[in-house]
């Protein structure tokens, strides 16, 4: 158990097996598999993901798909992963004080993690990683490229990003705990290292991205001439408004972790967790896929739409409890990390549908959900 009081209260039983480093490792590598399966999937489906997000397509039939590039690179990760976390358990075997004392292997597999992101290898989806750290490089502070120049690769990474701000939020805590005196990177995570708002700070950084690329959008629609399929930008305002409902999320919890028990605090975070969830639920279903779930029911049941969802694709399921125990708060980041990857599946064909049915508009200005899909009979003529 989490609790064990024979390990307490340096180090809980779970961070014995799976300390904190770790963790936050297995999220980033099981990240880029998922990426790889969305493009496989995706790929086999005929939708071509480089296109939409503006990426080049491969110069020669001989080149590998961007998937099993994308696959290669995630073994290679695992492989080191793999090996880093065996040598571990073999020097540790669960004993707390060599636990704490071998956290420089995590973090060293960590620097290597970076390093291959960062590192000008050939033949190991160098492009891929290059085009990926320009895209950082600009999401990073809430930029957001043009239509014609990868705005939906923009949109996609910053999304993803949202969905990590635990991930980071627990690789900062790794990094705070090593270097303070006397500290350990694999000890019992302390998310009140560097100070009682310094990680809630940066689990809201992601969600103040994509609210300032929701600004930034908008403003583009202001300052250009408004057609029927632009509007005047409304839509992109009521999107920053979904990602500034969770700020109160962020905040009350904090409140609530540093100030004690207070009910009425437990209250208000939990009415807060409600909007951000219900919002976040009609907002991803409405208009990030375009589903008719909300619609009247002649919408809702058309055939290429039964029961207001696509026949391609399903839905995830949101988990938005939280829970002290180190083993339920990495399950809960691991959920959402795949809520998310099932995201992309929906995210990605809804825009690939709205490229394949628009006609003489681009397809990143049209408003969500101000077209209409075409009866396969109609395409057929």
């Amino acid at each position: 158990m989490d609790g064990d009081p024979a390990v307490e209260p340096e180090l809980d039983s779970f961070s014995l097996t799976f300390p904190l480093p770790y963790r936050v490792a297995f999220i980033i590598v099981f990240a880029v598999w998922a990426w790889g399966a969305n493009l496989h999937y995706l790929y086999l489906v005929k939708i071509d993901v480089p296109a939409l997000i503006r990426y080049p397509g491969r110069t020669s039939p001989h080149h590998p798909p961007h998937h099993l590039s994308t696959y290669r690179l995630a073994t290679i990760l695992s492989a080191v992963y793999a090996f880093s976390l065996l040598v571990f358990w073999v020097f540790t075997q669960r004993d707390p004080a060599a636990v704490l004392r071998w956290d420089w292997l995590p973090l060293t597999y960590l620097i290597v993690l970076i390093g291959v992101f960062l590192a000008p290898l050939q033949n190991l989806s160098n492009a891929g990683r290059g085009r990926f750290l320009t895209t950082l490089k600009r999401v990073s502070v809430g930029g957001i490229a043009e239509a014609k120049d990868g705005k939906f690769g923009d949109i996609l990474l910053a999304d993803v990003l949202t969905s990590y701000a635990r991930v980071f939020a627990d690789l900062f805590v790794a990094l705070c705990m090593f270097f303070r005196p006397d500290g350990s990177a694999t000890a019992r995570p302390d998310r009140n290292c560097g100070g009682a708002f310094f990680v809630p700070l940066i689990m809201a950084v992601p969600s103040l991205i994509r609210l300032r690329q929701c600004l930034i959008e908008y403003g583009r629609v202001a300052r250009g001439p408004q057609t029927a399929a632009t509007g005047w930008g409304g839509q992109h305002l009521a999107n920053a408004l979904k990602y500034f409902t969770a700020f109160p999320v962020i905040t009350l919890a904090a409140l609530n972790r540093n100030l004690g028990p207070s009910p009425g605090l437990y209250r208000a975070w939990v009415c807060a967790c409600l909007v951000n969830s219900l919002y976040s639920f009609y907002w991803d279903v409405a208009k990030d896929w375009d589903l008719t779930l909300f619609n009247n029911a002649h919408q809702r049941n058309a055939p290429d739409q039964p029961f207001g969802l696509r026949r391609r694709l399903v839905l995830s399921a949101h988990l938005d409890r939280i829970s002290d125990f180190e083993s339920s708060l990495f399950v809960i980041e691991f959920l959402e990390v795949l809520r998310r990857w099932i995201w992309i599946f929906f995210r990605v064909e809804t825009e690939w549908i709205r490229n394949q049915v628009t006609l003489g508009v681009a397809p990143d200005d049209i408003l969500l959900g101000d077209y209409h899909f075409k009866d396969d009979d109609e395409d057929e003529d």
